[in-house]
């Protein structure tokens, strides 16, 4: 297959996610689908840290077929997301991920002109807000219950919510956001990444002085295994810092990552929710890292150039090929998720071996990409 050949069961995974999606949307409407534990999805508060990537979902059919019915309830989601925009109680580090999937999306694809493009500069100040100087990284999370403390911790699903700030620095000419954009990725290379390329999900520092303390397993099995999704994270937000800065050393991360993720992959080419799993722990895959994997891939065979793309474009087919032969609910019409065997949170046994929006999403994603789509909401 040539660099820019599309595969031929592309249209009709296209197609059948229209049909689907067409069919599911009439129910699930300007809601937040988070999980699908029993064939329906359940609806989360619009301030979950998912709420982004159902809207942004149909921002991405819409830029390929042009149904207004997907744009008209992309938009509601938009604005509904006010409420969590303005309350700020509820804000953490996944703005990226909220705001880039549905204002940035309304305002690149759509002409949602100063509205979305003023929400998303709020989630941007917000964003950067949360940026600590002493460690360089933005922190994760607010406090689960009174007393808490976890303002020393960082992850790595935040090198995914970093384009809001090189978007913001962009469109706003104040480099600042870029920066602290830079910084906090800087401290992934540092801290995160493992010289096989693996990755550390939480890393945890001291909040007065910086000082690193800790690497912690958190949705991985342990510290020192290699939780998928955040080797997915990692791969693709690393991809996309390299695109924004044009710096060698995230390109080069990313294709470490990029291969440390491609060795572990099972026959089927869908990865199982961590690589370093002890025999007796079940090894359920994970089919959203393997999307998020896939589309971060295409994007990376971009910008390595035409001698190795196909190092990265043809490992990223494979998987969205096995998800959509082997993983979608194409044939269940009682199932709303459209990848099933998704792996939210093993530890904390949450949404295990279901359909999960974000997999979803980043299904979509791939197709699309793949079918030449002109805009790319990270980029």
């Amino acid at each position: 297959m040539s660099n820019m050949e599309k595969p031929d069961w592309l249209e009709e995974a296209w197609q059948a996610t229209i049909d689907k999606v067409s069919r599911t949307s009439q129910r699930i409407g300007a809601g937040f689908p988070h999980a699908s534990p029993n064939g329906t999805y359940v609806l989360e508060h619009p301030f979950w840290w998912t709420a982004g990537f159902w809207p942004g979902l149909l921002w991405l059919l819409y830029e390929g077929s042009n149904d207004e019915r997907f744009r008209s309830i992309a938009e509601q989601c938009e604005e509904r997301l006010d409420e969590v925009l303005d309350g700020y109680d509820r804000l953490d580090h996944d703005l990226g991920f909220m705001w880039t999937l549905t204002s940035i999306a309304s305002y690149k694809l759509a002409g949602g002109g100063e509205q979305s493009k003023r929400r998303a500069l709020k989630a941007a100040n917000y964003l950067a807000a949360r940026f600590n100087i002493k460690g360089r990284y933005i922190r994760a999370w607010n406090p689960w219950f009174e007393g808490e403390n976890n303002a020393g911790l960082a992850i790595i699903d935040c090198a995914m919510n970093t384009p809001l700030l090189y978007w913001a620095s962009r469109v706003s000419g104040d480099p600042r956001y870029g920066h602290i954009a830079e910084a906090h990725m800087d401290t992934v290379l540092e801290r995160f990444i493992r010289p096989d390329g693996s990755v550390y999900h939480i890393i945890s520092f001291d909040p007065d002085t910086g000082a690193f303390v800790e690497g912690l397993g958190g949705q991985g099995y342990a510290p020192e295994s290699a939780w998928s999704r955040g080797t997915a994270w990692a791969l693709y937000g690393l991809t996309l810092s390299y695109h924004h800065t044009g710096k060698q050393k995230y390109l080069d991360a990313a294709k470490r990552v990029a291969h440390f993720f491609l060795s572990q992959l099972p026959d089927d080419h869908v990865p199982h929710w961590d690589f370093r799993l002890p025999p007796e722990v079940t090894k359920y895959r994970d089919s959203s890292a393997g999307a998020c994997a896939a589309s971060g891939l295409l994007l990376l065979a971009e910008k390595v150039g035409p001698l190795q793309s196909q190092a990265y474009r043809e490992p990223a087919i494979r998987i969205l090929e096995s998800l959509y032969r082997n993983y979608c609910a194409w044939s269940d019409p009682s199932e709303e998720g459209l990848i099933l065997q998704g792996t939210s949170h093993y530890p904390e046994n949450k949404n295990i071996d279901v359909p999960l929006i974000y997999g979803d999403f980043f299904f979509v994603e791939g197709l699309a990409r793949l079918r030449g789509a002109n805009t790319s909401f990270w980029e």
